[in-house]
């Protein structure tokens, strides 16, 4: 197998004190693999605002770095440059930069409409200053009809200026690699980083999948099904796919790999010891 490549774990941001110390103990607990970085979610239209910077601040506090996630859809170029300022002076140089969703009964979608746009504003007015990631669809855009459109739509993205992507989690290597080789074919060169989502709550993921058009194989479906509601089972053959996995895209050249958490350390902590982190 070849060197272990980078790794980066994801959040979402508490809503209770409780929670927030309950994700310090969580962040100290993976920080023992050496991640390259954390992320935090950013709710539909800044609703959890406040509370990813808290939960930003909090990350950065324990010596590691953070990567708050950046939406644009509902704000303002003044109101993403406050922010901007805002992590700045916490020192925070990572940003995912995307294009977020509507929170709901809003009407206006703001001065941005996509994250080319929100890319390319942070780079024409701060530069270089910034890594950022932004988000990639190996079974394309769930509000995306044509395929095509979805690659040039993504490579227009990087062109604003990205550092490299992070993929939505999926659990069909096939399909990551497709996605790969046709970017590249568009002049895509940025590093191409698979998401995966280990099965903390196989029926939780299921739906998930189902809302954003990811496809979990028939027979890794049709096993967590037949296992109904023996846990240990669950868990068991969730590790092995997602260890599976992510071993076949390491071996096939991925740059690393980003855990989606759902604010747990146990199974991404357990397949990264499977994978020699």
């Amino acid at each position: 197998m070849t060197a272990s490549p980078p790794i980066s774990f994801e959040f979402f941001p508490p809503n209770t004190p409780v929670g927030s110390e309950k994700l310090k103990s969580v962040v100290a607990e993976l920080a023992t693999v050496q991640p390259e970085y954390f992320s935090v979610t950013y709710g539909a239209g800044g609703s959890t605002r406040d509370k990813t910077l808290a939960t930003v601040r909090d990350i950065a506090a324990l010596g590691h770095e953070a990567a708050p996630h950046l939406s644009c859809i509902g704000s303002t170029r003044r109101s993403i440059a406050e922010l901007l300022d805002t992590y700045r002076a916490q020192g925070i140089r990572r940003l995912v930069a995307l294009r977020g969703d509507l929170p709901s009964g809003a009407v206006t979608a703001g001065e941005f409409r996509y994250a080319s746009e929100l890319v390319a504003f942070i780079r024409g007015t701060q530069g270089g200053d910034w890594t950022i990631e932004v988000a990639a669809y190996p079974e394309y855009h769930p509000q995306q009809r044509h395929a095509r459109k979805d690659l040039e739509h993504f490579a227009h993205k990087v062109q604003a200026g990205a550092d490299a992507a992070i993929t939505q989690f999926f659990y069909n290597a096939d399909a990551y690699f497709h996605f790969v080789d046709e970017v590249r074919r568009l002049g895509v060169g940025v590093p191409i980083v698979p998401g995966v989502m280990p099965f903390h709550n196989y029926a939780r993921i299921a739906q998930f999948a189902a809302r954003d058009g990811i496809e979990i194989p028939r027979w890794v479906a049709l096993k967590m099904e037949g296992y109904m509601d023996d846990a240990a089972s669950i868990r068991a053959f969730g590790l092995d796919v997602v260890t599976g996995l992510c071993r076949r895209l390491i071996e096939g050249g991925a740059p690393g790999i980003h855990f989606y958490t759902l604010n747990q350390s146990a199974l991404s902590l357990e397949v990264c010891r499977r994978l020699g982190y």
